[in-house]
Order: structure tokens, then sequence, then C-alpha cells
């Protein structure tokens, strides 16, 4: 219970006596929504159904319900995983008149139970030291939801710092393993993905929530402030991924390039082999150019060096007949293969 001399702690079974005071609120923080926190939102607070299973499953995506008593808001808080994933710590409010319920969603079992109630425990240990004394239910809910924008912003200042040391393994030309550095490179930016989708989702419906009939002015001082946190946390996330888009596309180019040399090289290589058949080509035409020339006088000479008697052996001009046919065989072919280029 929180009032004007600070906060006290309460049982369960006092919930009901306690919403009946007519002075302070009544602050419920809820770990897990296990079967006995969903009887309570639903028999003692008598929440819509829809919104209790909200609580007790898991949402994707911020939103905002308005009840006639009450106003439920589901928010994501970031916080880092293995291999660059990004685990979204579940938030969920019931902002009423006299009372304020969150309720932490489903959680990975690879998350701490402390990283997912880091904003209410800080908000908790700051109220309990009198440091901060929330006069509303909605005060209180601003107090958490600020430090959910401040742990989003650390989450994306951390991210940052990663860009960095990876702009410098760029400009510095420090990559031994592109394959990894890209696996950085994308998860970096993968992160800030997270964080900006989390911060433009919940700025929107903070931004619907200030037009909600029946706020308090000091209550809609709250909401538009939290949008604009909201806002920030968007914008801040956006100039950090444009930059890192920088850097993928810096070393993209610079992969590019180097493909291109490499490409080049090989290209020329290519070439001087192709040249290096072409001329290797030619000399064998030649050879076989002139193999061929002195093959028919060679195939002649060896049909008249039989060993049997031939017409022209009676004939005066038989071997004068044999010489000049091997002649003008051989300078047949020398004419052929000179008009083809082969000589």
């Amino acid at each position: 219970m929180i009032s004007e001399n600070g906060c006290e702690r309460h049982d369960v079974a006092e919930i009901s006596q306690l919403l009946a005071q007519p002075t302070g609120f009544l602050w419920v923080d809820i770990p897990g929504c296990d079967d006995d926190a969903a009887r309570v939102l639903t028999e003692i607070f008598r929440f819509h159904p829809l919104a209790v299973r909200d609580c007790v499953e898991r949402n994707r995506v911020p939103k905002m319900h308005a009840y006639p008593d009450c106003v439920f808001v589901v928010l994501h808080a970031p916080e880092s995983g293995e291999r660059g994933h990004v685990h979204y710590l579940e938030l969920d409010q019931f902002i009423g008149r006299n009372y304020l319920i969150t309720v932490h969603g489903p959680t990975n079992p690879a998350v701490p139970p402390r990283a997912a109630q880091r904003e209410t425990q800080a908000v908790f240990d700051r109220v309990r030291t009198g440091r901060l004394r929330p006069n509303t239910p909605f005060a209180l809910s601003h107090a958490i939801v600020s430090a959910l924008t401040r742990n989003q912003e650390g989450y994306v200042e951390r991210v940052t710092a990663d860009v960095w040391r990876l702009e410098q393994q760029v400009t510095g030309g420090h990559v031994d393993d592109p394959e990894a550095f890209l696996n950085e490179l994308f998860r970096a930016r993968h992160g800030l993905l997270a964080v900006r989708t989390m911060g433009a989702l919940s700025g929107a419906i903070y931004s619907r929530m200030a037009a909600i009939a029946g706020l308090r002015d000091d209550s809609k001082a709250f909401v538009a402030d939290i949008a604009d946190q909201f806002t920030r946390v968007r914008r801040i996330a956006d100039g950090e991924r444009e930059y890192l888009q920088g850097v993928i596309e810096f070393y993209q180019t610079i992969l590019t390039i180097k493909a291109t040399i490499v490409a080049q090289v090989q290209n020329d290589k290519v070439q001087e082999l192709t040249e290096a058949s072409y001329a290797q080509n030619e000399e064998v035409k030649k050879i076989s150019a002139w193999a061929a020339t002195f093959f028919a006088p060679s195939l002649v000479a060896a049909i008249y060096g039989m060993n049997f008697q031939m017409p022209e052996v009676h004939w005066r001009l038989g071997y004068p007949y044999a010489i000049a046919l091997m002649v003008l065989a051989a300078l047949g072919l020398h004419r052929v293969f000179k008009r083809r280029g082969w000589l």
C-alpha cells in the first residue's frame, strides 16, 4: 500500500480491504501469472477475461486496452541473449483509480528472474527509501515505464559500443574472418531493430492513451511524457541503425572491390592461358601441315619401292613421272595449307 507516509507490505488476503481504503493506492506486483494470480485478477479485481489471458500468455507486440475502470498496457524491455538473440521481457499493467497491478509476462528460462523484475524492483527500492513518493497509480506507472525506457536506451548504448568496435575493425583492415564479422554486424543490426520496434509501438499506444476521455490532467502529462520517451528511444535506435548500415555498406563495398580484383586477376590468367593455347595450336598446325606435305612424296616413294614389277619400270619416263608426281603432290598440299594460313 502506498500513501503519503510511504509504503507498507501486506498479504494477498488483505487486497479487498486495502482497495476500500479512502486514501492511498494499492500496488500489486506479480512475478508470474500462475493460476493463483489469475484467480486474484479475475475474482478480486474482476478484470476482463481477455486481459487476464494476455497476462498468462506471451504477447509479441505492445498493446493497450481501455476499460471503464482501468487501462491495460503491455510493454516489452530488451535483454541480451546468446548469439545476438534479443529476449523480450514483458511487463503488463492494470492502471486503475486506486491501484496499479504489474504482471511480469512469461519469460524464456534462459533469462534470469531478476532481469524480468528489473524495473519494478528499482522503483520499489526508491519508494521504500522515500526517494520517490508517487501520489497516483499513473505517477507510479510513469516511474516504472521511465525505468523501462532507460533500460531500452542502455541496451542501444551497449549495441552502439559494439558498432564502434566493428567500424574500427573495418576501417583498420583487421577483419580476419569475413563470415563471422558479417554475423556480428547483422546481430547488432537485429538488436537495434528490436529496440526500435519496441519504442515505436510503445510510443504509438501511449499517444493513443493520451486521447482517452476521463484521464486527469496530471495523468495526461505522465502519458505524454512516456510517449516522448519512447519516441526518443525510437529515434536513437534509428540513428544508430543508420550509422551501422553505413558500416555494413562500407564493408560490403570493400568485399566487392576485393572480389573484383580477384576476378580480374583470374581473367588475366585465363587470358594468358588462352593466348598460350592459341600459340600452341598454331605451332601444331604448322607441324601437321609440313608433316602432311612430306607425307605425299613418302607415300609415292613407298609404293614405288615395293618389291614387284610395275608398268612404269619398262617405261622410259616412268621414274621422271614418279618424281614429278611426288613434287606435284607436295606443292599441292603446301599451297592448300598456305591459303588456310597454316604455313
